[in-house]
């Protein structure tokens, strides 16, 4: 069961001192007392691992003074490197001023009470250079209660230089060390450790079938094992084996809520709907890439601007009207009106909800754009060569859209650097709280005439009530500044999320969030692709569901390891969800229609384009961007040669040749998606399929007279409850004729006698979730659902194979209770195997079940097996 974490204000963060509990051999003079000592200058002033063996594992043990709680900073300075946290403890290493192949890169933190049960919070890698790092670690466990901590395990797993000792120069803490608050916290965490072993216990009694046991302890406490419903559940399908009562009672299920948090986490199917319309003269915005888009979801209209069709930089103004289905063109040519924009790409446009004003800011013009191409530096040109009239002045443009100035711009500034904003820049990301009316702006690569090298920007606030631009983050601080990437803005919690995109030659798999609150930042993820996501990319779009806490991605450039050096727009490009409502966060695909649905078109795989949401409709628009190279399988670009950034890297609308080749394909198409997850109708569907699986398999133990039933039972029943457009569903359905031509006998059940022991051993097995050669029995095993809630949710649970080996039991024989006679008034028995079977088909029907209403996952085996990962 979750607990319930009451808010409570928290004391200061104090400095916290450590000593050195224990870490592995050392080399030569660099011991682990050194990293005590913060003295970057000296070069002995360092902990250096003795081995840089493939397999052999570093690690360094701290043992804080006192216990204290993780909510400040935890840093880490490696010769150039210094890495920050906002959690508590904080620990700092500093190093030299220029890279080190010693240097940390990839490192774990485990931490702890004691230094037995310690649990991974952070796996994260350190850059090799001087600018300052922020990670923040986490403080609760995955129920969300807050955990103290005395010990703290750093493991390097790789350093810099692939033969090279790691090395760790300077470690400081802080943390939370008030003694009242710590120890409410730990009484809260010990409560909430125990609650949890109880629950356990409970669910394991339940499922060797102690029922009088399980019943006592339930009756002598106050613990809640699960929903009430749950627990009839239970009784009406295990231990009665009443089929009518238990599908009856999944839509009472239903009707109370309990399969809601699972229809919100299914894996959803997009639905593509290709937008056709067109303004009054049958025109539409032509194909381009590299535009900008807003919506106004209180008028139901998308505007749009500018971008480049491979000739040219455009300045035209569409605006699109949902309700009416029409496109109007606002402005053929926006830079002739006054303080109007000059033809751009790359740039970006936001909607203020309140005003009704645009703002836009950021260009990649023409003349940029060659310079860009063909890798000039404007500044070290001969004087006939240097034709430029627009200097590198980052305007910043304001749109009316209602009241007396409807359909005028504002040049809100000239150079937004000289007001102290961000320099002219392109590929940026910008977002705006519409309530707090303050405008975010991160990254973008730097237009100054200097192609050579690659320049990148910061974190920048604009306060519209103010009209004052405010430097949040320089570039490189918290936030490895990028270009290319995605940012979306989470008004409700106050929460930026930055990911993907491209610094210098490398695409970006990482993932922050940003509070804006505490200006402290947090590294969600250091590769999301190895944690389900999608892969590296850059110029994917993303938009955000504040109510349902979901990040929609849509394909972009990836680049895969197994690629090198070429830059990808795959035909197969995926487009994903990422869920936030829990940290770090879930990555999963977006599936395409469901197979029973009648085929639909859907959009190209692109990049440069652009997509807007209307949340109250739920509602996703997507406009032009570039295909690549035509529609064939996997479509690559390599590098050019005069730029380490050019074709498909960057057109967020990047151009790698002036005039564009012929693997270009800009598009002019419009497309809206909404997403379908399974209601709860299918959802019952599903659970139904699951219980007359088993009833089926119980009606072909029986006489013959029993088994012409059961068949009838399967043509009739069962078929009805099949998804036969699912592969897994079809097949099921076919192996239950199985059951039917080799009936497993059912095993009488018999009363167990005092001091009757088991009569087979315990075996050793292994598993994947549990160390090598540990003593456990098959049972666990046939109750434990592989893979996530997501991943069952997608296809059913298989039936049970009737010709798998018997199971066999350790210790418990399995024979019914006497709690169980008592709430089966017909005198019937059941066979241990039966038993087994029907609680099998309940554990599958408990991943419809929210958490906090079912009992927890996993078996008391596993669960003690990692009680040390277990919080």
């Amino acid at each position: 069961m979750s607990a319930l974490v009451t808010p409570r204000l928290e004391p200061p963060s104090v400095r916290i001192t450590y000593a050195i509990a224990g870490c592995s051999e050392h080399s030569g003079r660099y011991e682990a007392a050194n990293i005590m000592i913060d003295d970057p200058m000296d070069q002995s002033s360092r902990w250096s691992g003795a081995q840089h063996v493939p397999g052999v594992r570093q690690w360094m043990l701290l043992r804080l003074e006192t216990l204290a709680v993780l909510s400040g900073s935890w840093s880490l300075d490696i010769y150039s490197v210094h890495l920050v946290a906002n959690t508590f403890p904080v620990a700092s290493e500093h190093h030299l001023w220029k890279a080190h192949p010693c240097n940390m890169k990839e490192f774990k933190i485990y931490v702890g009470m004691d230094e037995d049960n310690m649990a991974q919070i952070l796996h994260s890698s350190l850059k090799n250079d001087s600018a300052p790092e922020t990670f923040v670690l986490g403080r609760v466990n995955r129920a969300g209660v807050p955990f103290p901590t005395r010990y703290i395990r750093i493991v390097p797993i790789s350093a810099y230089g692939q033969s090279f000792h790691t090395s760790i120069w300077h470690v400081s803490l802080a943390g939370i060390a008030d003694e009242k608050y710590v120890n409410k916290i730990r009484g809260d965490f010990e409560e909430h450790r125990e609650a949890n072993v109880m629950l356990h216990i409970l669910k394991h009694l339940r499922q060797r079938r102690l029922l009088t046991s399980y019943q006592s302890i339930i009756s002598n406490s106050s613990i809640r094992l699960e929903h009430p419903l749950v627990t009839k559940l239970h009784t009406t399908l295990v231990l009665q084996g009443n089929w009518p009562g238990t599908e009856a009672l999944l839509l009472k299920l239903s009707q109370a809520g309990l399969f809601d948090d699972y229809l919100r986490t299914c894996q959803p199917r997009a639905s593509w709907k290709r937008i056709t319309a067109a303004d009054p003269d049958g025109d539409i915005p032509c194909k381009r890439g590299g535009h900008a888009m807003c919506i106004d979801q209180g008028k139901q209209k998308i505007y749009l601007f500018g971008g480049w069709d491979g000739q040219n930089s455009l300045d035209d103004f569409w605006v699109y009207d949902i309700q009416e289905d029409q496109w109007t063109l606002l402005s053929r040519n926006s830079a002739n009106e006054k303080n109007g924009p000059e033809p751009r790409s790359c740039h970006k446009m936001v909607f203020d909800a309140k005003t009704g004003c645009i703002f836009m800011l950021g260009r990649l013009g023409d003349k940029d754009a060659k310079e860009y191409a063909e890798g000039l530096d404007s500044r070290h040109r001969t004087s006939g060569e240097d034709d430029r009239t627009v200097p590198f002045c980052s305007e910043f443009h304001r749109y009316h859209t209602r009241g007396l100035d409807a359909g005028k711009w504002d040049l809100l500034s000239f150079d937004t650097a000289s007001a102290g904003g961000p320099p002219l820049i392109f590929d940026h990301q910008m977002v705006m709280d519409c309530d707090a009316q303050v405008i975010y702006v991160f990254g973008g690569r730097v237009v100054d005439g200097d192609w050579n090298s690659s320049k990148y920007s910061g974190l920048y606030s604009y306060s519209v009530r103010t009209s004052k631009w405010k430097m949040i983050q320089p570039n490189d601080a918290a936030i490895p500044s990028r270009f290319g990437h995605s940012m979306v803005l989470d008004n409700s919690s106050h929460m930026l999320y930055i990911f993907a995109g491209q610094r210098e030659e490398k695409y970006l798999a990482d993932m922050y969030a940003y509070n804006i609150r505490t200006n402290s930042a947090m590294e969600l993820f250091g590769n999301f692709s190895n944690n389900g996501g999608p892969d590296a990319c850059f110029t994917q779009r993303a938009v955000l569901d504040k109510e349902l806490k979901e990040i929609y991605t849509f394909c972009g450039l990836t680049r895969t390891q197994n690629l090198g050096s070429l830059t990808v727009l795959r035909s197969d490009a995926l487009n994903w969800v990422y869920r936030y409502a829990e940290t770090p966060g879930q990555w999963t695909e977006i599936l395409p229609p469901a197979p029973s649905l009648p085929p639909s078109e859907g959009p190209l795989p692109r990049y440069a384009h652009q997509v807007v949401y209307d949340e109250g409709t739920k509602t996703v628009y997507m406009h032009g961007g570039n295909a690549g190279l035509g529609s064939g399988n996997e479509q690559s670009m390599e590098r050019g040669e005069t730029s380490g950034e050019q074709f498909g890297e960057n057109e967020d609308e990047r151009r790698t040749r002036v005039g564009e080749g012929a693997g270009d394909r800009r598009l002019d198409d419009f497309w809206s998606m909404t997403l379908s997850r399974p209601g709860a109708k299918e959802l019952i569907r599903r659970a139904t399929f699951e219980i007359r699986k088993q009833q089926f398999r119980e009606m072909c133990s029986g006489n013959p007279q029993q088994q012409v039933k059961a068949l009838n039972f399967l043509r009739k029943d069962i078929y009805s409850t099949v998804d036969h457009t699912n592969p897994t569903e079809a097949a099921d359905y076919r192996a239950l004729l199985t059951h039917l031509l080799m009936p497993t006998p059912s095993t009488p059940s018999r009363r167990r006698s005092d001091g009757e022991a088991g009569t087979e051993p315990p075996r050793k097995r292994s598993r994947p979730s549990t160390p090598e050669e540990t003593w456990t029995s098959d049972f666990d095993t046939s109750l434990e659902a592989s893979g996530s809630d997501e991943e069952r949710a997608s296809t059913p649970a298989p039936s049970a194979s009737p010709a798998s080996p018997p199971r066999r039991h350790v210790l418990l024989r399995m024979d019914e209770d006497a709690e169980e006679r008592e709430l089966r008034k017909d005198g019937s028995a059941v066979s241990g195997d039966t038993f087994r079977q029907r609680t099998e088909v309940f554990e599958r029907l408990m991943m419809f079940i929210g958490e906090g209403e079912k009992q927890p996952e996993g078996g008391l085996v596993d669960f003690m097996n990692n009680i040390g990962e277990s919080w």
